[in-house]
C-alpha cells in the first residue's frame, strides 16, 4: 500500500501543529506542580496527543470528501480525484480517526481513582466542529471564524490537562483567543490560493494576523511577575518579522505560488506561536516545542500543506 497518498490525504505535515496546542497544555501543566503530581499525567498527556492527531487527520480526510466534485475539477491530482484511495476507504478513515480521537480524549479524563469529563465534551466538541466546517461552514463568509473555533477547541483540550481551580478559564479562554485569531487570519489569507488572490483581502488578512501578536504580547499579565521569559516580546517580533516576509511578497504578487507559500509559512509558524506563548508559562523550556517544525519541514517536502 503506497505511503504517499494516504499522507497527503491526511495533511500529516499540519498534525504537527495540533500536536503543538498539546503541548502548549502541558508546559502549562508543568508550571503548576499540583497538576503534574497527578501519576497519570504523562499516561493523559499522551492521550491528549494521539486524540488531537486523530480528529486533526480526520478533518483533512472529510474535507476532501466534501471537496471532493471541486477537486475533480481544480486538483484532480489530489488523492480522491485522481483514484489513488477510494472514497469508501476514505470514509472508514474518516470514521476511525474520529472515533479514535474521541475515546483518547474521554480517556484522558482519568484521575487518580476518579474521572473528569471535560477531555470527552471538549474531544467531542472538536469533531462536530470539524464536521460542521467541513460539510458546510467552509464555503461561507464565515469559513474563517469556524476553522479559528476549532483551533481554539484544540487549544483547550490541552488545557483539560489542568484542574479548572489551578488555571482559570480567564486565562485559558486568553490562550485559545490568541490562536483562535491567529488562525482567522491564516484561514482568511488562504481563502483563494489555487488562483490569483485579490491583494486588498491579503492586506486584511495580515492585519488579522498582527492583532493576534498584539494579543499574544498580553499573555504574561496571565502569569505572576518574573515567570514569564525577558526575551518573550522580542522573540514575538522577530516572529512576526519571520512570519512577515513572505506574506508580504505574496501581497505584492498574489499568485498562487506566493500565496501558498505565505500560508506554508503561517501553518507551520502556528507551532512556533504555541512555543513562544509556553515560555511565558515555563521560560525557555518551553522553546522546545520548536522541535516539532523538523520533522514537519521533512514531510513537508514531499506532502502538501493546502
Amino acid at each position: 500500500m503506497p505511503f504517499l497518498p494516504y499522507a497527503r490525504l491526511l495533511r500529516l505535515p499540519n498534525v504537527f501543529t495540533a500536536f503543538a496546542d498539546i503541548a502548549l497544555g502541558v508546559c502549562v501543566a508543568v508550571s503548576l506542580s499540583t497538576t503534574v503530581a497527578d501519576a497519570n499525567f504523562v499516561l493523559r498527556a499522551l492521550l491528549l496527543f494521539a486524540a488531537t492527531g486523530c480528529l486533526y487527520c480526520a478533518g483533512m480526510v472529510w474535507n476532501d470528501y466534501f471537496d471532493l466534485e471541486e477537486d475533480r475539477r481544480d486538483r484532480p491530482f489530489r488523492p480522491l480525484p485522481s483514484g489513488k484511495i477510494s472514497l469508501k476507504t476514505a470514509v472508514g478513515i474518516g470514521v476511525s480517526l474520529m472515533a479514535i480521537g474521541i475515546g483518547s480524549a474521554a480517556l484522558s479524563g482519568m484521575r487518580d481513582g476518579y474521572w473528569r469529563s471535560e477531555g470527552a465534551i471538549v474531544g467531542g466538541l472538536i469533531a462536530v466542529a470539524v464536521l460542521l466546517y467541513d460539510a458546510r461552514i467552509k464555503r461561507t463568509p464565515a469559513g474563517p471564524l469556524g476553522m479559528a473555533f476549532c483551533r481554539c477547541l484544540n487549544v483547550l483540550l490541552g488545557l483539560t490537562l489542568i484542574e479548572m481551580v489551578n488555571l482559570p478559564w480567564s486565562t485559558r479562554l486568553h490562550l485559545a483567543i490568541t490562536i483562535g485569531i491567529y488562525i482567522v487570519g491564516v484561514t482568511w489569507f488562504a481563502r483563494t490560493e489555487e488562483k490569483r488572490s485579490n491583494p486588498k483581502v491579503l492586506r486584511a488578512a495580515a492585519v488579522v494576523l498582527v492583532i493576534a501578536l498584539i494579543v499574544a504580547l498580553t499573555v504574561p499579565t496571565r502569569v505572576p511577575a518574573g515567570t514569564s521569559s525577558v526575551f518573550f516580546p522580542y522573540l514575538l517580533v522577530a516572529f512576526g518579522f519571520w512570519l512577515g516576509v513572505p506574506v508580504i511578497r505574496a501581497i505584492r504578487k498574489p499568485t498562487p505560488e506566493h500565496v501558498q507559500a505565505g500560508v506554508k509559512r503561517c501553518i507551520l509558524g502556528l507551532v512556533a506561536l504555541d512555543a513562544l506563548l509556553a515560555t511565558v508559562f515555563i521560560g525557555w523550556p518551553g522553546l522546545l516545542i520548536l522541535l516539532l517544525l523538523p520533522p514537519a519541514l521533512l514531510l513537508g517536502k514531499w506532502v502538501y500543506s493546502t
